[in-house]
């Protein structure tokens, strides 16, 4: 019998195709890789010693890193792929280039000391990044928890950390205490992104507008948007001093949202509300039978 040499030729199989991405989730990640950009090159500025366009990167990587965010859910383009890849965007941003502009700016003047705090910053603003992505996804947060992070929140943390080059730029000059100071200060905001303090997110303020208030909001947002390139360094300081100055009053308003969680759930131990009554047959304990009244005895005879 015999058998062909070659197997027989088959079909050619089409090649497959992989559905087609959505535009609208690739906008808010370019946005992140903008904003990325702007993180990268705060190190470059830092490291050449043009330390205002370097915090001016870092201001707008913050802004972008505040938008992409809300663009990814009013375009419903959310996707994994983007939540890590902002986190990974923000941990150069707001943890490795704000380190490295406070290291080149006065840090470095402390030697080991200097580099051990601006590498600590760098370390908590991962961290920081850690948790929130592992706290996101847990099935017990109440609702109202999501008005508040859990910690500083690493954009506000960049920003708020260099407080001291804002301070600088305004024209006070550099005393002898400096440097020590700004360590502690730095080490003090590290702490505060790590830790278990209520920050107000603000992440639903601003999903509806009055129709009333439209027009203001935009005269606002424009005002504010001149005043930061105008007076950058008046305004960066003020807007850090009164963000500082808020953090103890996101603490109280989170207390109070657990006051009033646990008022409103059932006390444990609590008598339940008792039901209508039901009508309930009688219930009968089987009788003994009785017995037989014992015989008399005789009477003794004396």
């Amino acid at each position: 019998m015999d058998s062909a040499p070659f197997e027989p030729t088959r079909p050619p199989q089409k090649r497959r195709r992989f559905r087609q991405i959505p535009v609208r989730t690739l906008v808010p990640n370019l946005i992140t890789l903008i904003a990325l950009c702007f993180g990268l090159t705060a190190i470059r500025l830092a490291i050449e010693m043009k330390l205002e366009w370097a915090v001016a990167a870092i201001v707008f990587a913050a802004t972008l890193d505040g938008i992409d965010g809300r663009v990814a859910r009013m375009l419903k383009g959310t996707s994994r792929f983007g939540a890590e890849l902002d986190s990974l965007a923000d941990f150069v941003n707001f943890g490795v280039a704000p380190a490295l502009i406070l290291y080149f700016w006065g840090l470095h003047g402390l030697g080991h000391a200097g580099w051990i705090a601006a590498m600590v910053f760098a370390i908590c603003t991962g961290l920081r990044l850690a948790r929130f992505n592992v706290m996101i996804d847990d099935p017990n947060r109440p609702a109202w928890a999501a008005n508040f992070f859990v910690g500083m929140p690493a954009p506000g943390g960049a920003i708020t950390v260099l407080l001291p080059i804002y301070v600088t730029f305004l024209g006070v000059p550099h005393v002898a205490f400096a440097e020590p100071v700004v360590l502690l200060y730095t080490l003090a905001i590290a702490f505060l992104m790590v830790s278990r303090l209520p920050v107000f997110s603000g992440k639903r303020v601003g999903k509806r507008v009055a129709p009333e208030l439209v027009l203001p909001l935009f005269v606002v947002v424009v005002l504010f948007f001149a005043l930061l390139i105008a007076y950058p360094w008046p305004v960066l300081a003020t807007g850090t001093i009164i963000y500082l100055a808020s953090l103890p009053f996101g603490f109280m308003s989170y207390r109070n949202y657990q006051r009033r969680e646990v008022v409103a759930s059932p006390q444990p131990g609590a008598a339940p509300a008792e039901a209508t009554p039901r009508s309930v047959a009688p219930t009968t304990t089987p009788q003994r039978p009785t017995e037989p009244p014992a015989p008399e005895r005789p009477a003794r005879l004396n």
